[in-house]
């Protein structure tokens, strides 16, 4: 991992605050795993303790170029909005979200061995549980990033990713790719294996672990992917008691404006949020440069998303802030910055990034409704979206219509309104959250990136650059690497 200089983060807007370390080091005992303490410890390095936000955000198109200036130029940053192959290997970098994400796998691997050579295995179902998820988990992510997005027709001969399901113990172990239909059968059997078994109360911080709530958010992302719509539904309902999802979405409108930038830097990220469902810490610069990339968040997707009216006729509550120039960003990261020892100035930053939110679960399920042709549950869901991020909302102003979808967004075609307001207010929610990538990839929405010098970088459903290249060592292992 890259070692940095410590400096204020966000030294423009705010003076640094100290932040809680939900870090939860885990003791690897790999070769003792006999009690559930020691399996649960290990457990914690189950997650990708890695960022893919610094790359999926800057190959979306709600990243500009900013051009020079108070900028911060990384090729972590530079080469996605180029489409070009990242060389870097340090945290920031795909190479580094791959690493890591099968890390996480081995460690639940090594944790199911060890249940498995306990006397009583379902003593450890929790953690079982845990482990199996965990695992279909991070193989979702690598095959969302490292495949082409799974599409019916094409995933049973689309390249996949190793699915890895035992520990490994011999030197340069050969693997195969096998499909992405492969690889969706075996997510699928670990989730709907892994997700009866959890038990909430197994974990000292559930939010850093995949709890119930956690993992049918999981699910209502992975069957969005698949396409099966009515289970996108049925997990939804699962998430909160009693199918309450809007009790749980951040409270913009009436909490998060009126914040000062220390108090919303503290808040988006914390474990007692509600909207929280999984979060992770990891090894990341992104909270302290994520509004002053070189390729981020411009003023003209600031003025589309944050200035102008949207299809309700109303703007957003979210505030903007600027570090500078066009250096544009929402309060939603803090770093933490663990020094090599007390009297260092270099060390290792750290971010924590939600994973999994109510708020996602929300535009998943309104989603999967437009998909069924339930258009009116669909709208409820926007509305209810809608009504914690408006001023002073108001049903008889602020719901959305047939006539404002065809005003707003001159189409007849109610789905198609929907579906285009949908992926707006997900634009705005999820903005520098490297959320965007994972629609355009669903919807085969084309990428056009102007720089300053007068190209425009065009991106357009089936170009091979849209799926991020294994790392080159990969082929010792027997893997075949993304056609260029």
């Amino acid at each position: 991992m890259k070692k940095i200089l410590l400096y204020p983060f966000l030294a423009s807007l705010l003076a640094a605050s100290g932040c809680e370390d939900y870090l939860e080091q885990a003791v690897d005992q790999r070769t003792q795993l006999d009690t559930g303490q020691k399996i649960s410890e290990l457990l914690t390095t189950a997650y990708p303790q890695a960022d893919y936000v610094t790359f999926t955000e800057a190959m979306s198109d709600l990243a500009l170029d900013k051009g020079t200036g108070q900028v911060v130029v990384d090729e972590v940053n530079q080469n996605p909005y180029f489409y070009q192959d990242v060389q870097d290997r340090n945290q920031g970098s795909p190479d580094f979200y791959w690493n890591a994400s099968y890390a996480a796998i081995a460690a639940a691997n090594h944790a199911l061995e060890g249940i498995e050579n306990t006397p009583d295995p379902t003593v450890y179902n929790a953690q079982k549980g845990e482990a199996l998820v965990a695992r279909a988990y991070a193989h979702f992510m690598l095959v969302t990033l490292f495949s082409r997005v799974y599409d019916p027709a094409t995933a049973a001969s689309d390249p996949g990713i190793p699915y890895v399901t035992e520990p490994e113990k011999v030197v340069l172990k050969q693997y195969e790719r096998n499909t992405v239909a492969y690889v969706y059968e075996q997510i699928e059997k670990d989730l709907t294996e892994g997700l009866p078994l959890l038990d909430n109360n197994a974990y000292r911080v559930p939010k850093y672990h995949f709890n119930t709530s956690a993992a049918h958010a999981f699910a209502t992302r992975f069957y969005l992917f698949k396409q099966e719509y009515q289970k996108v539904i049925d997990h939804a309902g699962q998430v909160f008691p009693g199918g309450n999802i809007g009790a749980n979405l951040r409270p913009w409108a009436s909490l998060y404006s009126t914040l000062t930038a220390n108090e919303g830097l503290a808040i988006y990220t914390q474990a007692t949020e509600n909207a929280n469902l999984l979060l992770v810490e990891a090894p990341s610069s992104w909270a302290r440069n994520y509004g002053r990339y070189r390729y981020g968040l411009a003023t003209p997707i600031v003025n589309y998303l944050f200035r102008s009216d949207n299809v309700t006729g109303a703007t957003w509550v979210y505030p903007l802030y600027t570090q500078g120039n066009d250096n544009w960003l929402v309060l939603k990261f803090r770093e933490h910055f663990v020094r090599e020892n007390v009297n260092a100035d270099i060390g290792i930053p750290y971010t924590i990034f939600p994973l999994f939110t109510a708020e996602e679960v929300l535009f998943n399920r309104a989603e999967a409704y437009l998909e069924l042709g339930n258009y009116d549950a669909a709208t409820d869901d926007l509305d209810l979206f809608a009504s914690t991020r408006i001023e002073d909302y108001n049903p008889a102003m602020h719901r959305i219509t047939e006539a404002k979808l065809r005003a707003f967004y001159g189409t007849k075609n109610e789905k198609a309104g929907l579906m285009a307001a949908l992926l707006d207010f997900k634009a705005a929610e999820f903005v520098q959250e490297g959320m965007r990538w994972f629609d355009i990839l669903r919807h085969d929405i084309t990428v056009e990136h102007p720089t300053v010098g007068g190209q425009v970088i065009i991106s357009a459903p089936g170009d091979p650059r849209r799926i991020l290249q294994i790392p080159q060592e990969a082929e010792q292992a027997g893997l075949t690497l993304n056609p260029r």
